[in-house]
């Protein structure tokens, strides 16, 4: 697998990006159209948003759907995507406060074989969230931002998820708060995000055995030269574990890529989202 194929969902009715259902699916097609096509994942929709997509559908769509309610939803989301000309590619269920590991994962039958990608949550559950993916064949889901502060984890605890996953052999995907490549701090809101590139680069470094402390030089460096010239170095192998991340904007993690020269410059020429 090429390092960035497939890395960017398309998350764009997501905040901030917040793009109504009609512009985001007729985008998503152009996307898969593209110069960048192979770059890009499926389109990302919450489990409500499917109501309204069959009448927007001019053609199969990749799909994946979150499920923000928990496995509750599972049932609905099912029964509607197979009404509709869709392939779902992935369903990423979030834990509800207070549920075990144990209640969650047994209320996953719906799902038949589309991949699950289960939230962990960032509790005391984290660790038998982790270890009942690896045991079922579960896939893992960390947030990584958000619309507050205290929604994005700091370097030692993404550094320590990071670790848990690639420790258990359970491949992972990120969502919210990967804005840039590159770690930064936002002018406009002061959060410090961090880059989809430093992420990748920590995970190359867990497989590789590196140990927590350089997992959190990983993350936190900013230097983008350093980090581009370590991404260059690493092969398809790390999307083993880093399956792909969900993106507002797909056209801006490609024009970041192709600036550090990560990816033909002439990806970046496309219209993207505004052709």
């Amino acid at each position: 697998m090429s390092v960035f194929a497939g890395l960017l969902d398309d998350a764009a009715v997501f905040p901030p990006g917040l793009k109504p259902l009609p512009e985001a699916v007729p985008a998503h097609a152009r996307h898969r159209r593209s110069r960048y096509a192979e770059l890009v994942g499926p389109l990302i929709l919450a489990a409500p948003a499917l109501d309204g997509l069959g009448a927007l559908l001019a053609g199969p769509l990749e799909l994946a759907v979150t499920a923000p309610g928990g496995p509750a939803q599972l049932p609905g989301v099912m029964t509607t995507a197979a009404e509709l000309p869709v392939r779902l590619q992935g369903l990423e269920i979030a834990a509800p406060e207070g549920m075990s590991a144990a209640e969650f994962f047994g209320a996953l039958a719906p799902a038949g074989e589309v991949p699950v990608f289960v939230e962990i949550p960032r509790d005391e559950r984290r660790a038998e969230f982790i270890a009942a993916c690896a045991e079922t064949g579960r896939q893992a889901k960390f947030r990584t931002g958000g619309v507050r502060a205290d929604l994005y984890p700091d370097e030692a605890e993404l550094a320590a998820a990071i670790r848990a996953v690639v420790d258990a052999g359970v491949p992972f995907k990120a969502t919210a708060g990967l804005h840039h490549a590159i770690r930064n701090t936002d002018p406009e809101t002061g959060f410090e995000q961090h880059g989809f590139l430093n992420l990748l680069l920590a995970t190359a470094a867990a497989m590789s055995g590196a140990g927590d402390a350089e997992l959190v030089a990983v993350l936190a460096e900013r230097d983008s030269e350093k980090v581009a010239a370590g991404v260059s170095t690493v092969d398809g192998s790390v999307r083993e574990r880093f399956r792909s991340f969900g993106t507002c904007s797909v056209i801006e993690p490609v024009t970041e890529l192709a600036a550090l020269g990560l990816v033909p410059a002439e990806l970046a020429e496309e219209e993207g989202e505004t052709a």
